[in-house]
C-alpha cells in the first residue's frame, strides 16, 4: 500500500492506460480530462451510476476514476454491478470526502485505491499507473483509516465453519449464493458441471444445509457474497 504523493512512478511510466473517469459535476470531468488527458487516454465519461455501468461495459477501461457520491446509488453501486463480469477493471476513487466510513466503505466494496480531488494532476496520473499495476493507492491521510479498519475487522471472530470448507468449495460457494446456476459456474472456475455438483454437495454437508436457498441465507448473514 502506497501514498500516492510519494515521488516517481518506477517502472510504470512509460505505459499508457486506458482510463474512465465518473463524476456528477461536468466540468469536473472536463477539468480531469484536460489535466491528465496527455498522458492517459480518457476512453469515456459519466455522470451517474446506470451510465457508468454502461459506458465502462462498452469501453473496458483499465482504471475508473470513480466518485464516491453519485445519482443512483454512488460509486458502489458501480462497482457491484461489474465486480463479475468485468474482474479486471481496477477503481480508484476520487472523492472530495475524506471520510473514515466512505473510505473504508468504498475500499471494501473492491475499489484498489482511494485519493481526494486536492490531489495534483502529475500525482493522479501516478496513481492510476500504480493501481492499473496492481498496487493499493491512498493519499498518505487516508491509508491510516483503511490500515486500522482492516487490522481491526478482519481477524475478528474466527468462523470454525467457514473455515472447513476448502479454498475451490468456498469459491463455489459465493458463485451459488450469487445466483448463479451449476453451469454458470462450472464456466467461469473451468471444471465440468459434476465437479461443481461435488463440491456444493460438499459444502452442503460440511455446513449441516439442506438446499441452495439455505446455502445463500448462510453466505449472506456472513457478508461472504
Amino acid at each position: 500500500m502506497t501514498g500516492s504523493g510519494t515521488g516517481g512512478t518506477g517502472g510504470t511510466s512509460g505505459r499508457v492506460v486506458r482510463v474512465f473517469i465518473v463524476d456528477d459535476h461536468r466540468l469536473f470531468r472536463s477539468g480531469v480530462r484536460a489535466e491528465i488527458g496527455a498522458q492517459v487516454t480518457v476512453v469515456g465519461e459519466a455522470e451517474d451510476v446506470a451510465g457508468a455501468v454502461d459506458g465502462i461495459r462498452a469501453t473496458a477501461p483499465e482504471v475508473v476514476l470513480l466518485d464516491v457520491h453519485l445519482p443512483g446509488g454512488g460509486g458502489i453501486a458501480v462497482i457491484d454491478a461489474l465486480r463479475d463480469s468485468h474482474p479486471d477493471v481496477k477503481f480508484l476513487a476520487l472523492s472530495v470526502s475524506d471520510a473514515a466510513e466512505d473510505v473504508i466503505a468504498v475500499i471494501r466494496a473492491g475499489a484498489r485505491g482511494y485519493v481526494t480531488k486536492t490531489i495534483a494532476p502529475d500525482e493522479l496520473v501516478d496513481a492510476i499507473r500504480r493501481v492499473s499495476s496492481g498496487d493499493a493507492v491512498f493519499s498518505p491521510r487516508l491509508a491510516g483509516f483503511v490500515l486500522d479498519a482492516f487490522s481491526t475487522v478482519l481477524p475478528i471472530v474466527p468462523d470454525p465453519e467457514l473455515d472447513q470448507l476448502t479454498p475451490r468449495e468456498k469459491d463455489v460457494l459465493r458463485h451459488i449464493a450469487r445466483g448463479y446456476t451449476y453451469k454458470e459456474v462450472a464456466a467461469r472456475l473451468h471444471v465440468s458441471v459434476k465437479t461443481i455438483e461435488t463440491h456444493v454437495s460438499a459444502v452442503l454437508r460440511k455446513l449441516q444445509l439442506s438446499s441452495r436457498h439455505e446455502l445463500t441465507i448462510w453466505a449472506t448473514e456472513r457478508r461472504i457474497v
